[in-house]
């Protein structure tokens, strides 16, 4: 499921106090691209200890509930941008002197999906007008609903949010209850399988997307590469050159890149060793 959906042009995310779920996968090793905290039981320093493993484009530090919290995510993240120029580092504000402690160059969190605070509890829209927002969580169409009241002309002229992301992982969620997201709504996918119904809500995430034209113009499949490696025959060599059947089977081959033969796939690993020992494969 992740492989497709970063071919489909998602980033893929972990919370950090997770293992990533291809981990087992011989040939599937899709970047972190988005890392995020688990705000249910936050721990900053195990947090920024699992940063660099994964080197992520985009992380969620944290949630800032008062200005002690506000202060500390705030002094890291100007710390990790000083390190690391050029990436997306956000603190979620969930009081208001969020507002006034982090610095215009931390992107703030917004809380749209599963929360327990809103952000009507301690903040108005003004608040996070002229900042760098990114709406955590939500259905595609809320998130559309706060892109539109944090960017559009209002009566009093405030600067527009500039909108950095969204993310969400409900539709995997919704799959283990047999449904699938579309544009009109859940629908049931009793006949199809897990992966197919994350692939569908996936594809239909994109188009909804696209439809407001608000899909980004470089993917991240196109800056990392692919997340899964194809031979050069879409055959397993140590099966005397039978196909690789399906997607699964491909995820599970064992790739390698050779001088004389260029990339061939295997099905099993301790064969795999055998044929380049006995064929004395050159390996690139």
């Amino acid at each position: 499921m992740v492989t497709e959906g970063y071919e489909l042009g998602f980033a893929p995310g972990i919370r950090e106090d997770y293992d990533y779920q291809v981990g087992d996968i011989p040939n599937a090793n899709p970047p972190v691209v988005f890392l995020n905290n688990w705000f249910e039981h936050p721990d900053l320093d195990r947090y920024l200890d699992t940063f660099p493993r994964y080197d992520p484009s985009v992380a969620v530090l944290g949630d800032a509930y008062n200005r002690t919290e506000a202060e500390e995510l705030g002094e890291t993240a100007i710390q990790l941008l000083e390190e690391s120029p050029g990436k997306e580092i956000i603190v979620v504000a969930k009081c208001e002197d969020a507002f006034e402690i982090l610095d215009q160059e931390v992107t703030l969190g917004y809380p749209n999906g599963y929360s327990d605070l809103k952000p009507e509890d301690y903040s108005s829209v003004r608040d996070w007008r002229g900042r760098n927002v990114h709406v955590l969580g939500g259905s595609p169409q809320s998130q559309f609903e706060v892109i539109e009241e944090l960017t559009q002309p209002n009566l009093t002229r405030d600067p527009p949010a500039d909108i950095r992301g969204v993310d969400g992982n409900g539709v995997q969620k919704a799959a283990y209850f047999g449904e699938f997201y579309s544009r009109d709504g859940y629908q049931r996918a009793d006949h199809l399988s897990i992966r197919e119904t994350v692939k569908i809500s996936l594809e239909e995430i994109k188009a909804f997307w696209q439809d407001k034209g608000l899909w980004p113009e470089t993917e991240p499949r196109v800056l990392y590469g692919p997340a899964v490696q194809e031979p050069d025959q879409l055959i397993y060599m140590d099966q005397g050159g039978d196909p690789i059947p399906s997607r699964d089977a491909l995820e599970n081959a064992y790739i390698g890149e050779y001088e004389e033969h260029g990339r061939l796939a295997f099905e099993n690993k301790t064969q795999k060793q055998f044929v380049e020992h006995r064929e004395a494969l050159n390996k690139i």
